[in-house]
């Protein structure tokens, strides 16, 4: 069932059955989904980040996530392409998570739910593309877990995939991420009210503790000087203001299982290490790293792309830090552009 509306259309894709890369099977997912553009156009396939979601375009009154790169005659143009994201496997908008009802339980899966990969995610999102009678993708473009997915897509599924753009993303997530998220898992699995993850409504503050480190993770401290100089009411404002609004709107063990599978992420596994497979990424690729991210350094970007065969590298200027590929339109929306035309 699709619902409509003047920028995008909305649905649930029934993938079925899938075989988790643990060997346990989950049996009848459904990932929600988010459409715009012709149906004879060209697919592109947008990846979200860890608490993103389908509605990368959203509505005019609710703007998407990147609703300033994508629409009619925006950067990546709706009236060209046809525009399709999912929520990722285990999130919680509208697709299979721990949220969900377990069929054998009739009880929510909560923190019975298996352990997902960024694999798992991408392999639900290539069988949710025969229920929608999509048979190749023409560019996977994602930003940080969306860039990880991107890899994941070129990989696992070469011949579907004929371009790439990764965003603000590494083949093998760094110590330093896993290190922020462990302190941002430890927040909401020591607060009393997750209570094993039985909690009885979303209100785990340890959510908005872990909002707020990854906060400070994503934006620069020039950025922060910038905005709230020495006012200190400001920027605990800020925070408080960033932590609720995550609570408002995400599941703590959604949280929990997207940063395990985040810290998992590694190309190079089971495939000799992460040189060997980014020489099989032979599809053309851009690639773009953002000034003063301090989860994915732009030198790893930069040293990843030198190891693809077919790829152009873009470091873009920005006190936005990790965040700059969900802002700044106008600054780099034009390179991402340019290569889906010279690329065609």
């Amino acid at each position: 069932m699709l619902s409509i509306n003047q920028t995008s259309q909305t649905g649930r894709a029934a993938v079925g059955p899938l075989k988790l890369e643990s060997g346990i099977v989950l049996e009848d997912i459904t990932l929600q989904y988010e459409m715009a553009g012709p149906s004879h156009a060209p697919v592109i396939l947008v990846c979200h980040a860890l608490t993103g979601n389908h509605q990368a375009i959203g509505t005019e009154e609710h703007p998407g996530w990147w609703s300033g790169l994508i629409g009619p005659e925006k950067y990546i143009d709706t009236e060209k392409y046809r525009v399709l994201t999912f929520n990722v496997l285990g999130g919680c908008d509208g697709s299979t998570g721990p949220a969900s009802t377990n069929p054998q339980t009739d009880l929510p899966f909560r923190t019975s739910f298996p352990e997902i990969t960024v694999r798992d995610m991408v392999h639900a999102q290539f069988q949710a593309l025969d229920y929608l009678n999509i048979t190749s993708i023409d560019t996977v473009i994602g930003g940080s877990l969306g860039g990880m997915q991107a890899m994941e897509w070129a990989l696992l599924y070469p011949e579907t995939v004929e371009k790439l753009i990764i965003l603000a993303s590494t083949p093998v997530f760094s110590s330093y991420g896993i290190a922020f998220n462990h302190i941002a898992s430890s927040a909401i699995k020591n607060d009393p009210s997750w209570q094993g993850g039985n909690y009885t409504d979303n209100t785990v503050n340890g959510l908005a503790i872990a909002r707020m480190v990854g906060m400070i993770t994503y934006r620069s401290p020039q950025l922060l000087e910038e905005r709230f100089g020495h006012n200190r009411s400001d920027v605990t404002s800020y925070l408080d203001y960033q932590g609720e609004k995550l609570i408002n709107r995400f599941d703590p063990n959604s949280y929990l299982y997207l940063l395990q599978a985040m810290n998992g992420h590694d190309i190079g596994r089971n495939r000799d290490g992460w040189q060997n497979a980014a020489n099989k990424l032979t599809q053309p690729a851009l690639l773009l790293s953002f000034d003063k991210d301090l989860i994915y350094e732009p030198d790893k970007v930069h040293l990843f792309s030198r190891a693809l065969p077919n790829s152009i590298y873009r470091h873009i200027e920005t006190d936005f830090g990790h965040d700059g590929f969900l802002t700044e339109f106008p600054k780099w929306g034009g390179i991402v552009h340019d290569f889906l035309k010279e690329a065609d």
